[in-house]
C-alpha cells in the first residue's frame, strides 16, 4: 500500500491551463486550504460576460445572462454560422455543454462522461484514473478505449472545450458569492467495493485517505449516497474544486443534489452497510 498523501507522479500531467499545477490542486493540502482556480485567460476573453453578471443580484437572472451569452457566443442557434454542414454525416449539432453535462448524469462512464475527464486531463492536469476499467496502463485496451471515446466526443463539435470552460468559471463565480473563502461542502459518494480505490494512507477503522478519478460525482443527500454502494465515503469538498452542481440551472437538469467535483487527494471517513 502506498503510505504518502502526496499526488502521484502517475496522478497529474506536468502543465496544465490553469493558475495552480496539478501537484498543489490536487493535493491533501489543497483540500485543507483552498484557494480559487482559473482557467487561463477565460475571465480575460469573457470580461463582458462578468460585468454583466455584476450587476444583477437575482440567481435566476444570471442564469438567463449566461445561457444567452452562451448561445450567442457559440452560435449555439445558428450553428451554421460556426461551420455546421446540414448534409454531412460528421457534424453533432447537439454537442454543446448542456449534452454533455446531461451525459454525464444519465451515464458517467460514457462518451460525454469521456469527454469531460479529457478536459480536465488539459485544463487541471488531473490524468483519469478510470473508465470502464482502470486506466494506469497507457497501453491496455481501457485506455485506448478511453482515449478513442474522449476523441469522438469532442470531434464535429463547436469548441465544446472552451464551452466547459467557460461553464466551470461560472460556476466558480456563483459559489464564490455564496461561500467564505475557506468554507467546505460535506457530500458523498456511494461505492460498492472500497479495496478497489487508490487508498494511500489508513487513519482509523473509518477514515483514509484516496486518492480520485480526476472527475466524480458527489451528491449531499446521504441517504441517495447510500443508495449507489455498500460503503458511503463521507468527504469534506473545497467549493473551488467544484466543476458543476445540479442547482447551478435550477430546474433544467435531472442530477438530483448532484456535483461533479476535481479529483485528487482527498482525506474521507466512510460507513459500511
Amino acid at each position: 500500500m502506498i503510505t504518502t498523501a502526496h499526488l502521484p507522479k502517475s496522478a497529474r500531467l506536468p502543465i496544465n491551463r490553469c493558475n495552480l499545477p496539478a501537484v498543489i490542486l490536487g493535493s491533501i493540502t489543497f483540500q485543507r486550504h483552498a484557494s480559487c482556480l482559473y482557467i487561463d485567460a477565460v475571465h480575460e476573453l469573457h470580461a463582458k460576460l462578468f460585468k454583466q453578471l455584476d450587476k444583477e443580484d437575482d440567481v435566476a437572472s444570471r442564469v438567463v445572462i449566461f445561457r444567452d451569452y452562451m448561445t450567442v457566443h457559440f452560435r449555439l442557434h445558428q450553428l451554421e454560422d460556426a461551420g455546421l454542414e446540414t448534409n454531412s454525416s460528421q457534424d453533432r449539432p447537439n454537442a454543446d455543454y448542456l449534452h454533455t453535462i446531461r451525459g454525464w448524469f444519465f451515464n458517467p462512464e460514457g462518451r460525454e462522461a469521456a469527454a469531460l475527464k479529457a478536459w480536465v486531463e488539459s485544463r487541471f492536469g488531473l490524468l483519469a484514473r478510470y473508465h470502464k476499467g482502470a486506466l494506469g496502463d497507457t497501453n491496455s485496451e481501457h485506455y485506448l478505449h478511453y482515449l478513442d471515446e474522449s476523441a469522438k466526443a469532442l470531434y464535429c463539435t463547436n469548441a465544446l472545450e472552451s464551452q466547459l470552460d467557460l461553464l466551470f468559471s461560472y460556476c466558480q463565480y456563483e459559489l464564490a458569492g455564496n461561500y467564505e473563502p475557506r468554507n467546505v461542502l460535506t457530500l458523498f459518494r456511494g461505492i460498492n467495493r472500497l479495496e478497489e480505490h487508490d487508498i494511500l494512507q489508513r487513519h482509523s477503522k473509518n477514515s483514509i485517505t484516496l486518492l480520485l478519478n480526476n472527475l466524480n460525482s458527489f451528491t449531499s443527500d446521504r441517504e441517495r449516497a447510500d443508495e449507489f454502494g455498500d460503503y458511503c465515503l463521507q468527504v469534506d469538498i473545497p467549493w473551488q474544486k467544484l466543476v458543476f452542481y445540479s442547482d447551478l440551472f435550477p430546474g433544467l437538469l435531472s442530477g438530483e443534489n448532484e456535483y461533479l467535483v476535481l479529483g485528487g487527494v482527498y482525506q474521507a471517513n466512510f460507513s459500511y452497510y
